[in-house]
Formats: structure tokens, C-alpha cells, sequence
């Protein structure tokens, strides 16, 4: 599938915009293509109790499954400038889960794929290994 980069970070742009960031200062939005065509948006929202923040790619997952699920395919993630921003290691987990190693995350220089951001990811293949093919 081909992705429409400028696309992906003019969505992500445009939700940036509507981030509650009151104690940070530090608006971010997310947008990701899906296996369908589909782009999903997120923004990050923050809380007085900061360990509850919710990532912009927190957002833009859980828009996936509200919308009928399917599997992210890239994503493009920005700061308050516009500019590309790779997630944190917590989305990154959430990211893997969702995409896949070879999901395509915008990047300076260059589309990184997952398995760059995140070596040796686990999912679900490795508890199904462990605990026979139940997920528990």
C-alpha cells in the first residue's frame, strides 16, 4: 500500500491543534493510514495527575477500534511545530500491537519501520508461544 506522507502529517497537524496540553505546553497529534484506507487521528490529552496523560497514538488507537479495527500500516506523529516526533516506548509497545513490525513510522531523514524503533518487540505471537495458543 502506498502511503501519502503529506496526507498522514496534515492530519496529524490538524488534530495537534485540538490537544489539551495546559501543563506541558507540548501539543502533539497522531494520524494513522489502516490496511482499508482509513486514516485515524488521536491527540494527547493531559491530566493534573500527570501519570494518567493520554499519548496522541493513545488516541488514534483507540479511534482504530471505535472506527472497525483493522491493522495500522503508518503513522505520522507531530509536535506543536508541525515537525515529525517519534513516540515513546509505551507507544511504541501499543504501536507494535496494532501494526506490526514493518508499520512505517514518519521520521526525520526517512520512514523508520517498527522493528527499527523497537527491537525484539512482544505481542501476542510470544504469549500464545507461552501459554498454549489462550492469550492469558
Amino acid at each position: 500500500m502506498d502511503v501519502d506522507w503529506e496526507k498522514l502529517r496534515i492530519a496529524a497537524v490538524e488534530v495537534m491543534h485540538r490537544a489539551y496540553a495546559p501543563y506541558s505546553k507540548f501539543p502533539v497529534g497522531a494520524a494513522g493510514l489502516v490496511d482499508d484506507g482509513r486514516v485515524v487521528v488521536g491527540c494527547n490529552v493531559e491530566n493534573a495527575a500527570y501519570g494518567v496523560v493520554l499519548c496522541a497514538e493513545c488516541g488514534m488507537v483507540s479511534q482504530l477500534h471505535a472506527t472497525g479495527g483493522g491493522k495500522l500500516v503508518a503513522m505520522a506523529c507531530v509536535n506543536g511545530d508541525g515537525d515529525p516526533l517519534l513516540p515513546c516506548g509505551r507507544c511504541r509497545q501499543l504501536l507494535w500491537e496494532q501494526g506490526g513490525p514493518r508499520m512505517l513510522i514518519d521520521a526525520e531523514g526517512g520512514p523508520l519501520t517498527m522493528a527499527e524503533l523497537l527491537p525484539h518487540g512482544f505481542g501476542l505471537a510470544e504469549l500464545e508461544a507461552v501459554n498454549g495458543g489462550n492469550g492469558s
